[in-house]
């Protein structure tokens, strides 16, 4: 059975961080090597809800089933196209969703909006690099 946990954010400054702090409070339900990840990536993507979304708040919805976590991070905006990261490290901006891309195994965006997500298979650690 599936544990389901969501939470409505205030699209403010404070809301990474309360998006970081709801990954604590779920830690004892997750997998030890997932936690860092969920982490880095939610507040990665509240802060882009933040910063680019439209009015009204952020919404965190993580479902933790037996072999995959998925996670959705929603926001009112008008949608946005994925910016390909092409090396040059000087460059400013897109290195959220880079991260999803390595960090997880699957991921996408509903088409015409801001609604991000991505699923991490709890049943295999990541190997470090």
């Amino acid at each position: 059975m599936a544990a389901t946990y969501s939470l409505e954010l205030r699209r403010t400054l404070d809301a990474p961080g309360q998006a970081r702090d709801a990954i604590a409070r779920l830690d004892p339900g997750l997998p030890e090597h997932v936690v860092p990840d969920m982490t880095l990536l939610v507040s990665e993507l509240v802060t882009n809800s933040v910063k680019y979304g439209g009015d009204g708040p952020v919404r965190l919805e993580i479902t933790h089933h037996e072999d995959k976590i998925r996670t959705e991070i929603i926001d009112q905006g008008v949608g946005f196209t994925p910016v390909e990261r092409d090396g040059d490290l000087s460059r400013e901006g897109g290195w959220g969703l880079h991260l999803v891309e390595e960090l997880t195994d699957r991921w996408g965006t509903y088409e015409g909006s801001t609604h991000v997500w991505f699923e991490i298979d709890p049943t295999s650690a990541r190997p470090c690099g």
